[in-house]
């Protein structure tokens, strides 16, 4: 099969993209449309598709219409009959869409429009609902190990300067990142390092450090002197980290495989950490605008679990913090479930330690993905 041109690309990812976001409200569309007549897995999909260019991509009717309908086989007929009445139905369709909640209307699942109403009420649920709707922007962050980032990245006009070391564009400039100038990452994950605060000469221990973004910033922070244990539980995910590394210029930064949760030793020995970095495995409910995929996968029972999780990863990791050490707890979800109750539960279960700030971010509010990150102090 040929390659796609760059432009054919494009488009294609935008119509996969765009339909995955809105595959609720266009199956309400379809289902309307068909008198709920029971369709098969290929053509629901060929109808998703040609819906989600006629109205919401905008590609004129016949070129909707008639490409859905050459792909769609022994369908066709239906498809086109469906489409075609879909073209001359498009206002009231639009209008019957408003009407519905906003599970439908968003294309999120009920049980999480739910918790969230229960949450942050139905304003601020509804927003964030609308943001996930959106392409996400894309960022990179300075690398400031390389001492010719700061001046070949603002020689590149395709870069919008945001302050703080961070950059947004419209595509990754993809030489840039080869030669380890920037690093594509959101504005969001840098609040947990800058919140740990790592001095130059000290010990850090970054356990969830794949694929390495945090890490490198550490790095940065500590003006690559000291030491930091760059771990995680997932060994295939390493060869990665370690390339991000290599290529960002980290010199003090030892890679092992390490799960927190294991019985194993620690590739450290007895270390105590004068910090640790715990972005632990979550939910990514920060983070579904950037992720399609979490809004389909996560399910309600999973909150729970991963919580009982996070906790247990944060009390493993308390007994290689230093006596006046800092900890801070950090993932990409908005859920309080994950964030202040897990802190609340281990400040429940350890007297000694004590939280002295913390910070969520709300993506609607500050307008890039969700974080949430809490610094906890280990007294003497």
């Amino acid at each position: 099969m040929a390659a796609l041109s760059p432009p054919n690309a494009a488009f294609l990812h935008d119509i996969v993209l765009t339909t995955l976001r809105n595959v609720t409200l266009l199956d309400f569309w379809a289902d309307h449309l068909t008198g709920g007549k029971h369709l098969d897995h290929r053509t629901r999909w060929l109808l998703r598709i040609g819906l989600c260019q006629l109205f919401l991509l905008g590609v004129p009717s016949h070129a909707a219409v008639n490409e859905t309908v050459a792909a769609a086989g022994r369908s066709g007929a239906l498809v086109n009959a469906v489409l075609r009445r879909a073209g001359r139905e498009e206002a009231a369709l639009r209008s019957m869409s408003e009407e519905q909640p906003l599970s439908v209307r968003y294309s999120h699942p009920e049980f999480l429009v739910r918790r969230w109403i229960k949450i942050m009420g139905k304003a601020k649920t509804e927003a964030l609902c609308q943001w996930n709707q959106e392409p996400p922007s894309t960022y990179v962050r300075l690398n400031g190990l390389h001492e010719e980032a700061s001046t070949r990245l603002a020689q590149m006009p395709e870069l919008e300067d945001l302050g703080d070391g961070f950059y947004r564009c419209e595509a990754a400039p993809r030489e840039a990142l080869k030669q380890g100038l920037c690093y594509a990452q959101d504005p969001s994950t840098a609040h947990a390092p800058r919140m740990l605060a790592p001095k130059p000469g000290e010990m850090v221990l970054d356990a969830c450090a794949a694929p390495g973004g945090k890490t490198t910033l550490l790095a940065e922070l500590m003006c690559n002197e000291g030491r930091i244990y760059a771990c995680d539980a997932s060994s295939v995910r390493l060869a990665r980290l370690r390339d991000n590394l290599t290529r960002l210029k980290v010199r003090i930064a030892q890679v092992n495989a390490f799960d927190l949760l294991s019985d194993a030793t620690p590739p450290f020995g007895d270390l105590q950490f004068d910090r640790i970095l715990l972005d632990v495995p979550c939910s990514n409910s920060g983070v579904m605008r950037r992720r399609i995929d979490v809004r389909w996968r996560l399910q309600e029972a999973e909150f729970a679990s991963l919580a009982e999780t996070q906790k247990s990863i944060v009390e493993s990791a308390l007994r290689f913090l230093k006596p006046g050490g800092s900890l801070v707890y950090s993932t990409c979800s908005i859920d309080p479930e994950e964030n202040q109750g897990v802190v609340k539960a281990v400040l429940a279960s350890h007297p000694e330690m004590e939280m002295l700030e913390s910070r969520l971010v709300f993506p609607p509010k500050d307008e890039t993905d969700g974080a949430f990150a809490a610094r906890l102090v280990k007294h003497a």
